[in-house]
């Protein structure tokens, strides 16, 4: 081979290396958006599972039907006063859903929500 020949063919895989370098990084950036999905999709099913539990009333839900009716007594004294969209907020958040601007409508993952509370409060 000639000089000039190496020198291209080294160009060339440099190139190369750098369209697959390019393709790596978004297959990485979607097999991230799928695990962010997953994710997402496992937490809202097993918040669906809990609720459909309670509701149907199936065994093994005795102990969070228990805390949650305490919650629900709670909220049906302050619905009275304050009124039905109240009420109908303090359900989605105790099934696991924001209600606060911030996060409104996303499934909350990691416990309490301190804006989703303050508001509950007002």
């Amino acid at each position: 081979m000639e000089k000039i020949d190496i020198f291209a063919h080294l160009q060339q895989m440099e190139s190369q290396m750098g369209e697959a370098q390019t393709e790596l990084g978004a297959l990485k950036l979607e097999v991230k958006k799928l695990l962010e999905e997953n994710q997402r999709l496992t937490t809202e099913n097993e918040q669906l599972r809990r609720v459909l539990k309670r509701e149907t009333g199936e065994p093994g839900s005795d102990l969070v039907a228990g805390k949650e009716a305490e919650a629900a007594s709670e909220e049906e004294r302050k619905a009275d006063v304050i009124g039905e969209g109240h009420d109908n907020l303090a359900r989605l958040y105790h099934e696991g859903f924001h209600i606060c601007n911030v996060y409104y409508g996303h499934l909350r993952t990691e416990g309490d929500c301190l804006f989703c509370l303050s508001f509950l409060n007002k």
